[in-house]
């Protein structure tokens, strides 16, 4: 792949935990007007759609097929991706390679979901295996407190570390108008006090569910400087696997093997070598306050067992020296469909310097985003403000 492929416009619906004013293709044409409207395109304008949801979570069967209107797909090539919790990420790096192969110039990709219309317990239970599984590991809560407890054990962090992940996302959120939990006074000790969950996880170190949806477009170089005088240009990215048995590897996010591998290659193709002085911000995929800080020693920025540190020493606080989710996050906003698409989305606004509400970092010129889900299955992109 030759042609050079960036994100030149973005939009998102408001979420929230129900959005019971509108139906699930009238909440994603919201995502896609925003994002089309923010630079004038129309669906004219648009080649080809890539969409992407956990079709299990409301139960429908093929889901675009409700929506072929509201992504303005009718006689055009539709590209539908589901992959767990990393289908948005997905579908952005499928519009990248559909761009940089020149089988289309102009691609819109859009991520949703109403949870609020669905069943997600009994859905994400089916991944763990059912005779060893199931019973101690079922659904997203008992699988993230065996990875955290794990990742406890290894690491030393403490509750109180993962308590400040919890209050930086919450309270960034409040600085981005689009995001589900804004919560402008919490503190680390509303963060200990909340409910127990599944030990060591309470109540405030776990994502929503939220309703919502998100859209950019991806465009080759020519289109993309025609549309926006500073395109968010995709460096590099890269998607690795990991085995799903998660009585084999119970350190899933103490030794994030699926991470550590497409950050690796990501990082390679785009001259990445230390990630936390190259990257100006991150948009990474963190359902619980633990993966936050296990994620950034698999990503490299600091070693293993420093996750803690970074957090301590206000390093990924909005303001610090790197900052890590200025949007808030998935622990302020989890749109599962949408999420990791809402990451891309985030960090390619850092790169065009148009994030709203206050989240704006000053002077972005390379960006991390970073998508999760299955417990297995991990992608990421490296954006900048320079052609590549």
């Amino acid at each position: 792949m030759s042609r050079s492929a960036a994100i030149v416009a973005v939009g998102q619906t408001k979420h929230a935990a129900k959005r019971l004013d509108v139906s699930i293709a009238e909440m994603v044409r919201e995502a896609v007007d925003a994002c089309l409207g923010s630079k004038e395109l129309s669906f004219a304008d648009i080649d080809a759609v890539v969409v992407g949801n956990m079709e299990l979570f409301e139960g429908i069967n093929q889901p675009e097929l409700l929506m072929v209107a509201s992504l303005g797909a009718v006689g055009k090539p539709v590209y539908k991706m589901n992959t767990g919790g990393t289908v948005g990420a997905s579908a952005a790096i499928c519009a990248e390679h559909l761009v940089r192969s020149g089988l289309h110039d102009v691609v819109l990709t859009v991520g949703y979901e109403k949870q609020s219309e669905g069943e997600t317990q009994s859905a994400i239970t089916t991944v763990g295996d059912p005779a060893w599984e199931r019973s101690v590991m079922a659904g997203a809560i008992g699988n993230f407190a065996v990875m955290a407890s794990t990742y406890v054990d290894r690491s030393g962090v403490t509750p109180e570390q993962a308590a400040k992940v919890a209050v930086k996302a919450r309270t960034n959120a409040c600085l981005n108008p689009y995001a589900h939990l804004q919560i402008a006074d919490i503190t680390v000790e509303d963060v200990l006090k909340s409910r127990v969950l599944a030990a060591p996880l309470k109540l405030l170190d776990m994502c929503p569910q939220s309703d919502g949806a998100c859209a950019v477009v991806v465009a080759g170089e020519e289109r993309a400087r025609q549309i926006t005088p500073r395109p968010s240009w995709i460096v590099s990215s890269a998607t690795a696997h990991d085995q799903q048995f998660m009585g084999d590897s119970p350190a899933r996010i103490a030794d994030h093997r699926s991470l550590q591998a497409a950050s690796k290659k990501a990082y390679a193709a785009a001259g990445i070598t230390d990630p936390r002085t190259d990257f100006d911000v991150a948009e990474i995929y963190e359902p619980a306050t633990y993966a936050e800080l296990a994620m950034l020693e698999n990503l490299g920025f600091c070693a293993p067992g420093d996750g803690g540190t970074l957090i301590d020493d206000g390093v990924t606080l909005i303001d610090g020296p790197m900052p890590v989710n200025p949007s808030g996050g998935v622990l302020a906003t989890n749109p599962v469909g949408a999420t990791a698409l809402i990451r891309v989305a985030e960090a390619a606004l850092q790169v065009m310097g148009e994030a709203e509400g206050g989240h704006q970092v000053p002077e972005v010129n390379w960006a991390l985003a970073t998508g999760y889900g299955g417990n297995a299955w991990t992608d990421v992109m490296v954006m900048t403000g320079e052609p590549r």
